[in-house]
Protein backbone atom coordinates (compact mmCIF):
# COMPACT_ATOMS: atom_id res chain seq x y z
CA UNK A 1 0.00 0.00 0.00
CA UNK A 2 1.22 3.20 -1.32
CA UNK A 3 1.78 5.77 1.89
CA UNK A 4 1.86 9.52 1.25
CA UNK A 5 4.35 11.55 3.69
CA UNK A 6 2.75 14.56 5.43
CA UNK A 7 4.84 17.48 3.05
CA UNK A 8 2.98 15.47 -0.02
CA UNK A 9 -0.67 15.62 1.57
CA UNK A 10 0.62 19.83 2.29
CA UNK A 11 1.62 20.36 -1.74
CA UNK A 12 -1.60 18.27 -2.84
CA UNK A 13 -4.06 20.45 -1.04
CA UNK A 14 -2.33 23.21 -2.27
CA UNK A 15 -2.33 21.93 -5.96
CA UNK A 16 -6.11 21.05 -5.42
CA UNK A 17 -6.95 24.98 -4.27
CA UNK A 18 -4.67 26.13 -6.97
CA UNK A 19 -6.48 23.88 -9.83
CA UNK A 20 -9.73 24.92 -8.67
CA UNK A 21 -9.41 28.58 -8.82
CA UNK A 22 -7.87 28.45 -12.22
CA UNK A 23 -10.63 26.42 -13.37
CA UNK A 24 -12.86 28.69 -12.53
CA UNK A 25 -10.93 31.29 -14.51
CA UNK A 26 -11.20 29.00 -17.53
CA UNK A 27 -14.19 27.60 -17.61
CA UNK A 28 -15.39 31.69 -17.27
CA UNK A 29 -12.95 32.90 -19.76
CA UNK A 30 -14.00 30.12 -22.51
CA UNK A 31 -17.96 30.48 -22.31
CA UNK A 32 -17.74 34.31 -22.39
CA UNK A 33 -16.37 33.45 -25.35
CA UNK A 34 -18.69 30.93 -27.15
CA UNK A 35 -21.68 32.70 -25.15
CA UNK A 36 -20.98 34.61 -28.38
CA UNK A 37 -18.70 33.27 -31.21
CA UNK A 38 -21.60 31.49 -33.11
CA UNK A 39 -23.61 34.50 -32.99
CA UNK A 40 -20.69 36.90 -34.29
CA UNK A 41 -19.41 34.52 -37.12
CA UNK A 42 -22.92 34.37 -38.18
CA UNK A 43 -23.33 38.02 -38.38
CA UNK A 44 -20.18 38.93 -40.00
CA UNK A 45 -20.07 36.07 -42.42
CA UNK A 46 -23.83 36.37 -43.11
CA UNK A 47 -24.32 32.15 -43.48
CA UNK A 48 -25.19 30.16 -40.43
CA UNK A 49 -22.77 27.49 -41.91
CA UNK A 50 -19.81 29.87 -40.97
CA UNK A 51 -21.70 30.59 -37.70
CA UNK A 52 -21.69 26.88 -36.86
CA UNK A 53 -17.69 26.61 -37.69
CA UNK A 54 -17.13 28.67 -34.87
CA UNK A 55 -18.01 25.58 -31.90
CA UNK A 56 -15.82 23.54 -34.31
CA UNK A 57 -12.79 26.15 -34.50
CA UNK A 58 -12.81 25.89 -30.83
CA UNK A 59 -13.13 22.18 -30.23
CA UNK A 60 -10.53 21.43 -32.78
CA UNK A 61 -8.41 24.00 -31.28
CA UNK A 62 -8.72 22.17 -27.87
CA UNK A 63 -7.81 18.70 -29.71
CA UNK A 64 -4.85 19.89 -32.08
CA UNK A 65 -3.55 21.42 -28.34
CA UNK A 66 -3.86 18.12 -26.40
CA UNK A 67 -0.98 16.30 -27.19
CA UNK A 68 1.72 19.30 -27.80
CA UNK A 69 0.65 20.61 -23.88
CA UNK A 70 1.33 16.55 -23.19
CA UNK A 71 4.45 16.26 -24.77
CA UNK A 72 5.87 19.62 -22.73
CA UNK A 73 4.36 18.07 -19.29
CA UNK A 74 6.32 14.78 -19.98
CA UNK A 75 9.36 17.03 -20.83
CA UNK A 76 8.97 19.48 -18.31
CA UNK A 77 6.17 18.92 -15.94
CA UNK A 78 2.46 20.28 -15.29
CA UNK A 79 2.83 24.35 -15.26
CA UNK A 80 4.23 24.89 -18.30
CA UNK A 81 2.00 22.80 -19.75
CA UNK A 82 -1.19 24.45 -18.49
CA UNK A 83 0.18 27.76 -18.74
CA UNK A 84 0.69 27.01 -22.78
CA UNK A 85 -2.67 26.02 -22.69
CA UNK A 86 -4.50 29.04 -21.42
CA UNK A 87 -1.43 31.62 -22.97
CA UNK A 88 -3.03 30.31 -26.11
CA UNK A 89 -6.65 30.73 -25.23
CA UNK A 90 -5.51 34.16 -23.97
CA UNK A 91 -3.64 34.58 -27.58
CA UNK A 92 -6.62 33.73 -29.36
CA UNK A 93 -8.89 35.60 -27.38
CA UNK A 94 -7.33 39.02 -28.74
CA UNK A 95 -6.87 37.65 -32.35
CA UNK A 96 -10.77 37.24 -32.21
CA UNK A 97 -11.22 40.96 -30.56
CA UNK A 98 -9.22 42.32 -33.33
CA UNK A 99 -11.23 40.35 -35.76
CA UNK A 100 -14.51 40.99 -34.76
CA UNK A 101 -13.62 44.74 -34.65
CA UNK A 102 -11.97 44.14 -38.26
CA UNK A 103 -14.85 42.53 -39.60
CA UNK A 104 -13.09 39.53 -40.68
CA UNK A 105 -14.68 36.41 -40.29
CA UNK A 106 -11.77 34.28 -41.09
CA UNK A 107 -9.45 35.62 -38.79
CA UNK A 108 -12.14 35.18 -35.94
CA UNK A 109 -11.78 31.80 -36.97
CA UNK A 110 -8.01 31.46 -36.46
CA UNK A 111 -8.88 32.95 -33.36
CA UNK A 112 -11.37 30.57 -31.90
CA UNK A 113 -8.91 27.60 -33.19
CA UNK A 114 -6.34 28.85 -30.62
CA UNK A 115 -8.45 29.97 -28.06
CA UNK A 116 -9.85 25.97 -27.91
CA UNK A 117 -6.44 25.96 -26.13
CA UNK A 118 -7.60 27.54 -23.02
CA UNK A 119 -10.71 24.06 -22.97
CA UNK A 120 -7.31 21.94 -23.56
CA UNK A 121 -5.88 23.17 -20.41
CA UNK A 122 -9.50 23.09 -18.14
CA UNK A 123 -9.28 19.05 -19.36
CA UNK A 124 -5.46 18.33 -18.22
CA UNK A 125 -6.11 20.48 -15.16
CA UNK A 126 -8.36 17.66 -14.01
CA UNK A 127 -5.43 15.16 -14.37
CA UNK A 128 -2.86 17.71 -12.91
CA UNK A 129 -5.09 17.28 -9.79
CA UNK A 130 -4.65 13.43 -9.67
CA UNK A 131 -0.73 13.58 -9.39
CA UNK A 132 0.34 13.10 -5.67
CA UNK A 133 -3.61 12.80 -4.64
CA UNK A 134 -3.91 9.28 -2.08
CA UNK A 135 -4.70 6.38 -4.47
CA UNK A 136 -7.58 6.22 -2.62
CA UNK A 137 -9.07 9.51 -3.34
CA UNK A 138 -7.58 9.84 -6.57
CA UNK A 139 -11.32 10.29 -8.37
CA UNK A 140 -12.64 12.69 -5.81
CA UNK A 141 -9.74 14.97 -5.63
CA UNK A 142 -10.24 14.96 -9.50
CA UNK A 143 -13.80 15.49 -9.35
CA UNK A 144 -13.30 18.74 -7.06
CA UNK A 145 -11.39 20.41 -9.80
CA UNK A 146 -14.16 19.38 -12.42
CA UNK A 147 -17.21 20.46 -10.80
CA UNK A 148 -15.29 23.60 -10.24
CA UNK A 149 -15.64 24.55 -14.01
CA UNK A 150 -19.62 24.53 -13.05
CA UNK A 151 -19.24 28.06 -11.13
CA UNK A 152 -16.51 29.34 -14.08
CA UNK A 153 -19.55 28.18 -16.89
CA UNK A 154 -22.48 29.50 -15.05
CA UNK A 155 -20.72 33.15 -14.00
CA UNK A 156 -19.13 33.31 -17.57
CA UNK A 157 -22.03 33.73 -19.78
CA UNK A 158 -23.82 36.42 -17.46
CA UNK A 159 -20.58 38.22 -18.33
CA UNK A 160 -20.44 38.48 -21.96
CA UNK A 161 -23.10 41.26 -22.09
CA UNK A 162 -21.79 43.99 -19.82
CA UNK A 163 -18.46 43.40 -21.50
CA UNK A 164 -20.04 44.09 -24.60
CA UNK A 165 -21.99 47.22 -23.25
CA UNK A 166 -18.85 48.57 -22.31
CA UNK A 167 -16.90 47.84 -25.54
CA UNK A 168 -19.91 49.95 -27.13
CA UNK A 169 -19.43 52.44 -24.87
CA UNK A 170 -15.31 52.94 -25.75
CA UNK A 171 -16.83 52.79 -29.10
CA UNK A 172 -16.28 49.30 -29.92
CA UNK A 173 -17.80 46.84 -31.62
CA UNK A 174 -20.28 44.69 -29.11
CA UNK A 175 -18.34 41.29 -29.88
CA UNK A 176 -14.85 42.88 -28.94
CA UNK A 177 -15.44 43.55 -25.17
CA UNK A 178 -16.22 39.68 -24.47
CA UNK A 179 -13.10 38.37 -26.36
CA UNK A 180 -10.91 41.02 -24.53
CA UNK A 181 -12.51 39.97 -20.96
CA UNK A 182 -11.91 36.31 -21.64
CA UNK A 183 -8.16 37.13 -22.60
CA UNK A 184 -8.12 38.63 -19.43
CA UNK A 185 -9.32 36.45 -17.27
CA UNK A 186 -7.31 34.04 -18.85
CA UNK A 187 -3.81 35.71 -18.67
CA UNK A 188 -4.75 35.84 -14.47
CA UNK A 189 -5.02 31.92 -14.83
CA UNK A 190 -2.17 31.78 -16.58
CA UNK A 191 -0.32 34.23 -13.46
CA UNK A 192 -2.12 31.46 -11.07
CA UNK A 193 -0.65 28.24 -12.69
CA UNK A 194 2.60 30.94 -12.87
CA UNK A 195 3.35 31.56 -9.25
CA UNK A 196 0.76 29.26 -7.55
CA UNK A 197 1.39 25.64 -8.90
CA UNK A 198 4.94 25.71 -7.35
CA UNK A 199 5.77 22.83 -6.81
CA UNK A 200 4.93 21.39 -9.94
CA UNK A 201 2.95 18.31 -9.05
CA UNK A 202 4.31 15.73 -11.73
CA UNK A 203 7.50 16.69 -11.00
CA UNK A 204 7.44 15.70 -7.40
CA UNK A 205 5.49 12.82 -7.99
CA UNK A 206 8.39 11.14 -9.93
CA UNK A 207 11.06 11.81 -7.52
CA UNK A 208 8.78 10.45 -4.71
CA UNK A 209 6.17 8.02 -5.83
CA UNK A 210 7.58 6.58 -8.88
CA UNK A 211 5.54 3.31 -7.93
CA UNK A 212 3.79 1.17 -10.74
CA UNK A 213 -0.10 0.72 -10.35
CA UNK A 214 -0.89 -3.22 -10.41
CA UNK A 215 -2.97 -2.21 -13.98
CA UNK A 216 0.01 -0.47 -15.45
CA UNK A 217 1.33 -1.20 -18.98
CA UNK A 218 5.37 -1.99 -18.57
CA UNK A 219 8.38 -2.33 -20.42
CA UNK A 220 10.34 -0.23 -22.36
CA UNK A 221 10.47 3.69 -23.04
CA UNK A 222 7.58 6.26 -23.41
CA UNK A 223 6.24 6.21 -26.51
CA UNK A 224 4.87 10.08 -27.67
CA UNK A 225 1.57 11.13 -29.29
CA UNK A 226 -0.36 8.79 -31.33
CA UNK A 227 2.12 5.54 -30.92
CA UNK A 228 1.01 5.45 -26.57
CA UNK A 229 -1.66 3.55 -27.37
CA UNK A 230 0.50 0.40 -28.59
CA UNK A 231 1.67 0.42 -24.91
CA UNK A 232 -1.67 0.62 -23.02
CA UNK A 233 -2.91 -1.83 -21.14
CA UNK A 234 -6.58 -3.40 -21.19
CA UNK A 235 -7.66 -0.85 -18.29
CA UNK A 236 -6.30 1.90 -19.48
CA UNK A 237 -8.18 1.42 -23.20
CA UNK A 238 -11.24 0.92 -21.79
CA UNK A 239 -10.93 3.98 -19.82
CA UNK A 240 -9.67 6.11 -22.65
CA UNK A 241 -12.55 4.42 -24.98
CA UNK A 242 -14.95 5.34 -22.20
CA UNK A 243 -14.01 8.69 -22.13
CA UNK A 244 -14.36 9.12 -25.37
CA UNK A 245 -17.48 7.73 -25.57
CA UNK A 246 -19.64 9.77 -22.49
CA UNK A 247 -17.89 13.02 -24.51
CA UNK A 248 -19.30 12.49 -27.79
CA UNK A 249 -22.97 10.74 -27.10
CA UNK A 250 -22.85 14.17 -24.77
CA UNK A 251 -22.59 16.22 -27.45
CA UNK A 252 -23.97 14.69 -30.31
CA UNK A 253 -27.62 14.77 -28.10
CA UNK A 254 -27.16 17.63 -26.23
CA UNK A 255 -26.19 19.85 -29.15
CA UNK A 256 -29.44 18.70 -31.40
CA UNK A 257 -32.15 19.14 -28.74
CA UNK A 258 -32.39 23.03 -29.29
CA UNK A 259 -33.24 21.99 -32.67
CA UNK A 260 -35.79 19.90 -31.77
CA UNK A 261 -37.71 21.61 -28.95
CA UNK A 262 -37.56 24.40 -32.01
CA UNK A 263 -39.55 22.28 -33.86
CA UNK A 264 -42.28 22.91 -31.40
CA UNK A 265 -42.11 26.38 -31.20
CA UNK A 266 -39.75 26.48 -27.86
CA UNK A 267 -39.15 29.81 -26.30
CA UNK A 268 -34.89 30.71 -25.89
CA UNK A 269 -36.25 30.68 -22.06
CA UNK A 270 -37.48 27.26 -22.14
CA UNK A 271 -34.59 26.01 -23.82
CA UNK A 272 -32.07 27.49 -21.65
CA UNK A 273 -33.49 26.09 -18.85
CA UNK A 274 -33.24 22.45 -20.26
CA UNK A 275 -29.56 23.45 -21.45
CA UNK A 276 -28.66 24.55 -18.38
CA UNK A 277 -30.63 21.66 -16.23
CA UNK A 278 -27.82 19.34 -18.53
CA UNK A 279 -24.86 21.66 -17.55
CA UNK A 280 -25.84 21.49 -13.83
CA UNK A 281 -25.73 17.98 -14.22
CA UNK A 282 -22.48 17.53 -16.08
CA UNK A 283 -21.04 19.18 -13.26
CA UNK A 284 -22.37 19.03 -9.70
CA UNK A 285 -23.14 15.78 -9.20
CA UNK A 286 -19.00 14.88 -9.90
CA UNK A 287 -17.92 15.02 -6.25
CA UNK A 288 -20.50 12.08 -6.11
CA UNK A 289 -19.11 10.17 -8.42
CA UNK A 290 -15.75 10.72 -7.41
CA UNK A 291 -16.76 9.20 -3.81
CA UNK A 292 -18.07 6.17 -5.46
CA UNK A 293 -14.95 5.89 -7.85
CA UNK A 294 -12.88 5.53 -4.89
CA UNK A 295 -15.28 3.39 -3.31
CA UNK A 296 -16.92 1.27 -5.47
CA UNK A 297 -14.22 1.00 -7.76
CA UNK A 298 -13.71 2.86 -11.61
CA UNK A 299 -14.94 0.14 -13.85
CA UNK A 300 -18.43 -0.41 -12.20
CA UNK A 301 -18.76 3.52 -12.20
CA UNK A 302 -17.84 3.43 -15.81
CA UNK A 303 -20.65 0.99 -16.25
CA UNK A 304 -23.21 3.39 -13.73
CA UNK A 305 -22.34 6.12 -16.61
CA UNK A 306 -22.98 4.02 -19.81
CA UNK A 307 -26.06 3.16 -18.56
CA UNK A 308 -27.04 6.59 -17.59
CA UNK A 309 -26.41 7.53 -21.15
CA UNK A 310 -28.35 4.61 -22.45
CA UNK A 311 -30.99 5.44 -19.93
CA UNK A 312 -30.97 9.57 -21.41
CA UNK A 313 -30.85 8.69 -24.78
CA UNK A 314 -34.20 6.54 -24.52
CA UNK A 315 -36.02 9.15 -22.55
CA UNK A 316 -34.82 12.04 -24.21
CA UNK A 317 -35.00 10.34 -28.12
CA UNK A 318 -38.63 9.66 -27.03
CA UNK A 319 -39.91 13.03 -26.19
CA UNK A 320 -42.07 14.74 -28.12
CA UNK A 321 -40.57 18.29 -29.63
CA UNK A 322 -42.44 20.17 -27.07
CA UNK A 323 -42.45 17.96 -24.53
CA UNK A 324 -39.71 20.25 -22.20
CA UNK A 325 -39.54 17.98 -19.15
CA UNK A 326 -38.91 14.84 -20.37
CA UNK A 327 -36.70 16.16 -22.16
CA UNK A 328 -35.14 17.77 -19.35
CA UNK A 329 -34.82 14.36 -17.87
CA UNK A 330 -32.72 13.15 -20.43
CA UNK A 331 -30.59 15.63 -20.64
CA UNK A 332 -30.01 15.79 -16.93
CA UNK A 333 -29.05 11.95 -17.02
CA UNK A 334 -26.87 12.81 -20.27
CA UNK A 335 -25.51 15.33 -18.06
CA UNK A 336 -24.91 12.83 -15.33
CA UNK A 337 -23.63 9.80 -17.25
CA UNK A 338 -20.80 12.33 -18.83
CA UNK A 339 -19.77 13.18 -15.15
CA UNK A 340 -19.81 9.30 -14.02
CA UNK A 341 -17.85 8.50 -17.21
CA UNK A 342 -15.35 11.57 -17.22
CA UNK A 343 -14.29 11.07 -13.12
CA UNK A 344 -14.24 7.30 -13.26
CA UNK A 345 -12.67 6.73 -16.90
CA UNK A 346 -9.81 9.81 -16.14
CA UNK A 347 -9.25 8.32 -12.78
CA UNK A 348 -8.63 4.90 -14.28
CA UNK A 349 -6.88 5.55 -16.87
CA UNK A 350 -4.63 7.57 -14.65
CA UNK A 351 -3.42 4.58 -12.41
CA UNK A 352 -3.41 2.62 -15.35
CA UNK A 353 -0.24 3.57 -17.04
CA UNK A 354 3.19 4.05 -15.26
CA UNK A 355 4.20 7.57 -13.89
CA UNK A 356 6.51 8.24 -16.72
CA UNK A 357 3.53 7.71 -19.64
CA UNK A 358 0.71 9.49 -17.97
CA UNK A 359 0.74 12.86 -19.90
CA UNK A 360 1.18 10.91 -23.49
CA UNK A 361 -1.71 9.11 -22.22
CA UNK A 362 -3.62 11.99 -20.80
CA UNK A 363 -3.17 13.45 -23.61
CA UNK A 364 -4.13 10.85 -26.31
CA UNK A 365 -7.47 10.98 -24.08
CA UNK A 366 -8.37 14.56 -24.41
CA UNK A 367 -7.56 14.20 -27.88
CA UNK A 368 -9.62 11.28 -28.88
CA UNK A 369 -12.22 13.04 -26.78
CA UNK A 370 -12.83 16.44 -28.30
CA UNK A 371 -12.20 14.50 -31.57
CA UNK A 372 -15.14 12.50 -30.49
CA UNK A 373 -16.90 15.71 -29.49
CA UNK A 374 -16.43 17.20 -32.71
CA UNK A 375 -17.46 14.24 -34.69
CA UNK A 376 -20.56 13.72 -32.40
CA UNK A 377 -21.92 17.06 -32.98
CA UNK A 378 -21.21 17.15 -36.86
CA UNK A 379 -22.79 13.39 -37.22
CA UNK A 380 -26.11 14.84 -35.09
CA UNK A 381 -27.62 17.33 -37.01
CA UNK A 382 -26.73 14.75 -40.44
CA UNK A 383 -28.74 12.03 -38.29
CA UNK A 384 -31.36 14.37 -37.57
CA UNK A 385 -31.49 16.19 -41.15
CA UNK A 386 -31.55 12.73 -43.08
CA UNK A 387 -33.84 10.60 -40.25
CA UNK A 388 -35.00 12.44 -36.54
CA UNK A 389 -33.85 12.88 -32.80
CA UNK A 390 -35.74 9.89 -32.26
CA UNK A 391 -33.23 8.24 -34.13
CA UNK A 392 -30.76 10.07 -32.67
CA UNK A 393 -31.29 8.88 -29.61
CA UNK A 394 -31.36 5.31 -30.65
CA UNK A 395 -27.85 5.23 -32.12
CA UNK A 396 -26.30 7.28 -29.26
CA UNK A 397 -27.68 4.81 -27.34
CA UNK A 398 -26.53 1.98 -28.84
CA UNK A 399 -23.43 3.17 -29.00
CA UNK A 400 -22.69 3.39 -25.60
CA UNK A 401 -24.39 -0.11 -24.68
CA UNK A 402 -21.26 -2.43 -25.53
CA UNK A 403 -19.12 -0.02 -23.02
CA UNK A 404 -21.77 -0.96 -20.79
CA UNK A 405 -21.41 -4.73 -21.65
CA UNK A 406 -17.64 -4.37 -21.45
CA UNK A 407 -17.53 -2.72 -18.04
CA UNK A 408 -20.51 -4.97 -16.69
CA UNK A 409 -18.07 -8.42 -17.60
CA UNK A 410 -15.33 -6.47 -16.20
CA UNK A 411 -16.59 -5.64 -13.26
CA UNK A 412 -17.44 -9.65 -12.30
CA UNK A 413 -14.86 -11.05 -13.90
CA UNK A 414 -12.54 -9.87 -10.95
CA UNK A 415 -12.41 -6.18 -8.57
CA UNK A 416 -10.80 -3.92 -10.94
CA UNK A 417 -10.40 -0.04 -8.38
Amino acid sequence: MVTVAPQVERVQRKVVRVLTGTQILGSAAVTIGLAISTLIAASLSGSDAVGGLAQTAAVAGAALLALPGARLAQRRGRRPALILGYGMGALGAVIAAVAVGAGVWPVLLVGLLLFGGASSANYAARYAATDLADPQRRARELSRVVWAAMIGAIIGPNLADPAGRLAVFLGLPVGVGPFLLAAIVLCAAVLVIQFGLRPDPLVVVRSTRPVESPHCSGGGGTPGGLKIWGSLGPMARLALVGVMLCHTAMVGLMSMTPVHMNHAGSSLRVVGVVISLHVAAMYAASPLFGWMADRLGRVPVLAIGASLVVAASGIAGMAPSHDAPQLAAGLALLGFGWSAGLVSGSALLTESVRVEDRPAAQGLSDLVMNVGGAVGGAVSGIVVTAWSYAALGLIVGFTALPLLVVCLFASLRKPVR
